[in-house]
């Protein structure tokens, strides 16, 4: 509980200090090994009580890790260590939870070794051992059909690992998919406080790209913007999880396809005055991730402000965001949340598109899916997995929007981190409300 609160004041006076501090390295694996524990001890037990599991078993090798398993690696552990096997075993009934590893080393300082291979030589035995002491009555593997991080373990593993199990206990053996996804997508309190923090650092970044300190209206280039954002990232210490984008849309040029935004943008388009841009930038932080996209407006000369046709289509992409939001229901598939926000948002004469994905240990996490950009009739199974409290989403949508004084239909696309728990849903650190602008106006100076 000490360690836990001297974490918490850390990261509140880290915050209030300045939204771009970032930790040095120690202090970073202090709190990694903090939120792990926290999570192991107190969010762990009540996840395998909620899914069924009491034995729950991850098996891994050095660089070929489950991805579940990386998520539990101790700061100081880059890597699984030759092979590495985990076994959590809830008590319910004495409410207590074993964490042990069948492995050479503890697992940190959370998971201790259960494994003398003097004494016992073959680590598939002793675990079967650990297994037959404890006698549990549903075994939970990573293998998982339709969920990839919840499939780690790899064919070679498994088939050893039941070919030493006996009878009895092979048919005891479940797929850990529910457990898995609890898990991977759920936050816990102190994890959302960091959160907050990733989010406005990622803001700040977006910020800065599209200002006169990177941009030069007529030089700079969608692809220089896109460097100049890895750049930061690793200037700051930081880490990104996919590479930055940035696109523009202008008058005199037609709508592409969804495709445009993903993988089929022109690179090195020099930007210019009146050019409407957008990005799509990430980053990895205390192995959390961030996802967001935003939208700048570069001024001509003489423009104070955005044109109004653009602010009001801005308006329209927040009104998307609220009535998808809106319709967020705790037990609610993912297909059900889609489908109902569509149909709002067509009846209020919108032209919307819906894309969000489960955010958190991973970028493109595990959860509820709502919509891909080219599933917009549902997606099967991932969608109709139902919402969960204390999960995080990338609020991932867009809303096509005629423009009559360009004489073409645009795009509004935008994305931000969004928080579902037991008081609703709200934004981690707030949403694009207004365009950012190129330059940035001094209030001081008459124009």
């Amino acid at each position: 509980m000490k360690r836990f609160l001297i974490l918490f004041v850390l990261l509140q006076l880290s915050y209030v200090s300045m939204s771009q501090h970032i930790l040095p390295q120690r202090e970073r694996a202090q709190a990694v090994n903090t939120i792990l524990k926290d999570r192991l001890d107190n969010l762990l037990p009540k996840l395998m009580d909620d899914t069924g599991f009491d034995m729950w078993i991850i098996i891994s090798r050095e660089y070929n890790e489950d991805p579940i398993l990386k998520t539990m690696l101790p700061a100081t552990w880059l890597n699984a260590r030759r092979r590495t096997i985990l076994v959590f075993y809830r008590d319910k009934e004495n409410n207590t939870l074993e964490k042990l590893a069948i492995a050479r080393y503890n697992f940190g300082e959370n998971i201790i070794s259960a494994w003398d291979k003097e004494s016992e030589p073959n680590q598939w035995k002793r675990l079967v051992e650990i297994i037959e002491e404890r006698d549990p009555e549903v075994i939970g593997l990573n293998f998982s059909k339709h969920f990839n991080i919840c499939d780690g373990i790899v064919k070679t593993d498994y088939e050893e690992f039941i070919d030493h199990l006996s009878e009895n206990y092979k048919s005891k053996v479940k797929s850990a998919e529910k457990l898995g996804i609890a898990w991977i997508e759920t936050r816990t309190e102190a994890e959302m406080i960091l959160y907050n923090q990733l989010v406005s650092i990622t803001h700040n970044i977006i910020a800065e790209a599209f200002s006169e300190n990177v941009i030069t209206p007529g030089i700079t280039t969608t692809t220089d913007v896109e460097w100049w954002m890895r750049d930061k990232v690793t200037a700051l210490g930081l880490e990104t999880w996919f590479h930055p984008s940035v696109d523009v849309q202008r008058s005199a040029e037609q709508l592409g396809n969804h495709l445009y935004a993903f993988s089929d943008r022109p690179e090195d388009m020099v930007i210019r005055p009146g050019d409407l841009l957008h990005c799509d930038f990430g980053i990895t932080y205390l192995r959390l991730n961030t996802d967001c996209q935003q939208l700048a407006y570069v001024l001509k000369p003489g423009e104070t402000q955005p044109p109004d046709f653009l602010i009001s289509a801005l308006r329209d992409g927040n009104r998307v965001q609220d009535i998808f939001t809106q319709n967020f229901k705790t037990s609610t598939t993912g297909n059900t949340i889609l489908k109902q926000s569509l149909l709002d948002a067509k009846n209020e004469g919108l032209k919307p598109s819906i894309y969000t994905h489960p955010l958190g240990l991973y970028g493109h996490s595990s959860g509820t899916t709502l919509g891909m950009w080219d599933a917009q009739d549902g997606v099967p199974v991932n969608g109709d997995y139902p919402l969960h409290e204390n999960t995080v989403y990338a609020i991932e949508l867009n809303t096509t929007v005629t423009l009559p004084q360009w004489q073409r239909d645009i795009r509004i696309m935008l994305e931000e981190a969004g928080f579902w728990g037991k008081e609703g849903f709200r934004y981690v650190n707030g949403r694009q409300t207004k365009l950012l602008t190129i330059p940035r106006l001094n209030k001081h100076t008459d124009h």
